[in-house]
């Protein structure tokens, strides 16, 4: 038997000071006084390894025990496991269609889960669930974004997002709701320019669903195995908000391999001007005809701007996207400067999976100008710490004895200020 290994609860350290409430409001109902001005929730993704994955990339895992890799081994664990952490919202990725209608989906909505499926569109039958608590969240909208595309030459993959939009259930205050993505982006390390237009799709989804009347959007938490690592033009797009490509080469966009011979690079733009989502990573305004008018429509004259822009801007090597994203986890370990890794197989090592969210306004310092629709912001209290590779190998690598995925469950506490 292969010993366990310990992953603890971080917490992040918060230097303004909480405002401290002296003395007693005895008479009010405590649940409410905690909810009156905060709404706490945790959220885990999670990447379980699909068994039919497993079997046709059997040289992964070379490593494991067999009886470890048996659907049977393995499924009860993840159970156990999402049943400790008790995660009020759940992203799973690589989730197969036939265990998920007979086996994950039950089990979760006896634990008290509402699940949420979107299946990858190819011949592969595995997909992402989105799955929250009744206790904490109703149901606002269910999003599916599929990254295949029949008119769009490049869009040839199967890959697929899913983004929710869920209203906290607070007693006592009014709350913003709350935007949940998940997705697998292609695995393909040289096809950056695929990865890039996926994550392009899965951010216009968000910007629509995450929308808010005033102009500016809910809290958004992204998760997800995006295949690509810390540091990767990808990864700085996802947190910086733009990315200069021109000249970048499509197998240097993920991070994921280090040699790029022989490679092209990016064209501009990467995708084509139909598949409707501008260099700003939203749904294009669509093309309005001319209408005669009595007097000058506002709106109208609004769309005209909208279309030069749209038009001048096609030419250009700038993506942009309009969050103010920071991830959970930091990467590397402060001390030693080591990487966290999220999988671990014969292969490789890395960091692939991640949580992003939108940050608190404070958390982020903004260059002035930077023209982002902030909502509001969620506030990181704790997250599970990750391990490094030489950690894992002591236990045998992934997946394990006790850990039935070549992924490690990502998991964070957040706090909505009210």
């Amino acid at each position: 038997m292969e010993g366990m290994i310990k992953r603890n609860w971080e917490y992040i350290c918060n230097h303004k000071k909480e405002k401290t409430k002296i003395l007693g409001d005895e008479n009010v109902d405590p649940q409410c006084e905690d909810s009156e001005n905060k709404f706490d929730f945790s959220v885990m993704s999670y990447n379980i390894l699909s068994q039919d994955l497993l079997e046709d990339n059997s040289h992964l895992y070379r490593h494991c025990r067999r009886p470890v890799l048996h659907w049977s081994f393995r499924f009860p664990n993840i159970l156990k496991e999402i049943k400790h952490f008790d995660a009020d919202v759940l992203c799973l990725q690589e989730v197969q269609e036939d265990h998920y209608g007979t086996e994950i989906r039950p089990s979760l909505e006896s634990l008290g889960y509402h699940c949420e499926y979107k299946m990858r569109t190819g011949r592969k039958p595995d997909g992402c669930a989105i799955c929250f608590k009744h206790s904490k969240f109703s149901l606002l909208s269910v999003n599916p974004v599929e990254f295949f595309r029949p008119d769009i030459p490049l869009l040839d993959r199967d890959n697929i997002g899913l983004v929710l939009l869920l209203q906290p259930k607070i007693p006592c205050a009014t709350s913003p709701a709350i935007c949940v993505a998940n997705t697998h982006l292609l695995y393909n390390p040289r096809r950056g320019d695929i990865k890039l237009t996926q994550l392009a799709m899965l951010l216009a989804e968000i910007s629509s669903v995450a929308h808010q009347k005033d102009g500016s959007f809910c809290p958004i938490v992204m998760c997800g195995d995006f295949n690509s690592v810390p540091g990767s033009p990808l990864y700085s797009f996802i947190k910086e908000g733009k990315l200069n490509y021109e000249g970048l080469a499509i197998g240097k966009v993920s991070g994921q391999e280090q040699s790029s011979r022989g490679q092209r690079i990016l064209s501009i733009p990467i995708w084509p001007p139909n598949l409707g989502i501008s260099q700003n990573c939203v749904y294009e305004v669509q093309q309005v005809p001319k209408v005669e008018k009595t007097d000058k429509d506002p709106t109208q004259t609004q769309l005209e701007k909208t279309e030069v822009l749209e038009t001048a801007e096609k030419l250009s090597s700038n993506l942009q996207h309009h969050f103010s994203l920071s991830s959970v986890y930091s990467h590397f370990f402060p001390d030693t400067g080591i990487p966290e890794v999220t999988t671990c197989h014969s292969r490789s090592a890395i960091t692939v999976d991640y949580i992003f969210y939108s940050a608190e306004k404070e958390d982020v310092a903004r260059h002035p100008g930077a023209e982002v629709a902030l909502g509001g912001g969620l506030k990181l209290l704790a997250r599970l710490s990750l391990l490094t590779e030489q950690d894992l190998w002591t236990v045998n690598g992934l997946p394990n004895e006790n850990n039935s995925s070549d992924h490690l469950p990502l998991l964070a506490k957040f706090r909505l200020e009210l």
